[in-house]
């Protein structure tokens, strides 16, 4: 028999601060970052939770963690704006069954902007006496860049891993199944991951920009945003690459709008996060044609769901609810689980897994880790007097980077492999 959790209690103090350069005061190594055209939350000291879960049920589990964790946080917040007061960072394995845990961190230090409002919030165990860490601006590092080449699955590899997701359709296992690949390589050791995580800021307005655990990306995919009983989400699903000249770009949108390929793939995800969110809202709505969104590299089909919140389910259960749509998983969703599982050669890790915030309310916003790389723990060796660690500034860190598309009927491998090119451009830009 399980024992019940004792979980120390915390008292989180927020309050209203000048603005700064919140992401110099992050780590350099491993960033922990949620941004968006300036506004968003950045960690400025040490983890005080770190909760990795690796079993079947994660989310679920990481759910009622922090309803027990919130339960027992004093929280003075004289600020009260969305991600103040206890807040938790969260980046989740696409799969239960993969080897990558999924994660919960609850930093010591946070630094958060709205508009132009800025705020510290201090996070600390109760009874635990001592001096909270110093906040400090740190300059970037040096510049550095990537190697990188074929994963896993090369582009040949892919176009054999695309048919085999069409045979499937075709033998009526499955409507629809997203087929990712891979690309690996290395950075420098001492890389200051700040600098990628600038990079795709500024590139990408309007992506959420994040940096949770070892994952860097900016994505163009919200999840799921919960706040103050309201739910919202936006599905992405149908994309075509950016024209080469201005007037080749505009037709691209007009283009993406009449093909029923892509209308097809995209009803699947809209209608995948309807279902799980139908249960825990009211007046949920979904425009009835989707609209074109436009990024620096490509175009997307998007449609905006709204509805309000009927069961006081948190940002959490919600994720758990909505992952994995359609978007990033297929039709059927446990259907294409399987045909993931058989037609990829790799564990996927965290790529297009949730990952995000979550308050002391129950509120956050989380986003599908899209456009992103993942990349291995800092090598460490031992310092010659044994008393710390030190970075081995002679070794390289390992980085993978994913991209993918879904599989429906009518799906072209050749078509495929352009649409994973496009989507690989932001990450390895910022790589570079």
């Amino acid at each position: 028999m399980t024992e019940p959790l004792s979980l120390p209690r915390l008292v989180a103090t927020t309050r209203e601060i000048d603005p700064v350069d919140a992401l110099l005061c992050a780590d350099a190594r491993s960033p922990l970052v949620w941004m968006r055209r300036g506004d968003g939350l950045v960690a400025a000291g040490p983890e005080l939770l770190h909760i990795d879960v690796a079993e079947d049920g994660r989310i679920a589990a990481i759910a009622d963690l922090w309803r027990a964790i919130s339960q027992a946080t004093d929280v003075d917040d004289e600020v009260r704006l969305p991600g103040t007061g206890l807040v938790g960072f969260g980046a989740f394995a696409f799969d239960d069954t993969s080897a990558m845990p999924s994660t919960l961190i609850v930093p010591t230090t946070i630094i958060g902007r709205r508009g132009d409002r800025a705020w510290m919030t201090r996070i600390r165990v109760a009874d635990v006496q001592g001096d909270l860490p110093v906040v400090g601006e740190a300059p970037l590092g040096g510049s550095w860049s990537a190697t990188l080449g074929p994963g896993a699955m090369d582009p040949a590899g892919h176009d054999v891993a695309v048919r085999a997701a069409l045979a499937a359709i075709e033998s009526g296992e499955l409507s629809k199944v997203v087929i990712a690949r891979d690309l690996a390589g290395t950075i420098p050791a001492h890389a200051d991951l700040r600098r990628l995580v600038r990079s795709l800021a500024s590139e990408y307005l309007d992506t959420w920009t994040f940096a949770v655990d070892g994952i860097v990306g900016a994505s163009p995919e919200t999840l799921v945003t919960v706040r103050g009983g309201e739910v919202s989400a936006r599905v992405l699903a149908g994309t075509l690459p950016r024209g080469a000249s201005a007037s080749e770009d505009d037709a691209v949108p007009f283009e993406l709008s009449a093909s029923a390929k892509d209308r097809a793939e995209h009803r699947f995800a809209v209608d995948s996060v309807l279902d799980a969110l139908r249960p825990h809202t009211s007046d949920l709505e979904a425009a009835g044609d989707p609209f074109t969104l436009e990024l620096p590299n490509l175009w997307h089909l998007a449609t905006d769901v709204r509805g309000a919140l009927t069961d006081g389910a948190s940002a959490l259960d919600l994720v758990r609810a909505l992952h994995p749509t359609a978007a990033v998983a297929g039709t059927p969703t446990e259907l294409a689980i399987e045909a993931i599982r058989r037609i990829e050669p790799f564990d996927r890790g965290r790529y297009a897994g949730p990952v995000g915030w979550i308050d002391g309310d129950g509120d956050g916003e989380w986003a599908i880790a899209l456009r992103c790389a993942q990349f291995a723990p800092v090598p460490e060796a031992e310092a010659g007097d044994g008393s710390d660690w030190q970075f081995d500034l002679e070794a390289a860190r390992a980085v993978t980077a994913h991209a993918g598309g879904g599989i429906v009927a009518g799906s072209v491998p050749e078509a495929e492999l352009l649409e994973t090119r496009v989507k690989f451009r932001p990450i390895v830009d910022a790589l570079a």
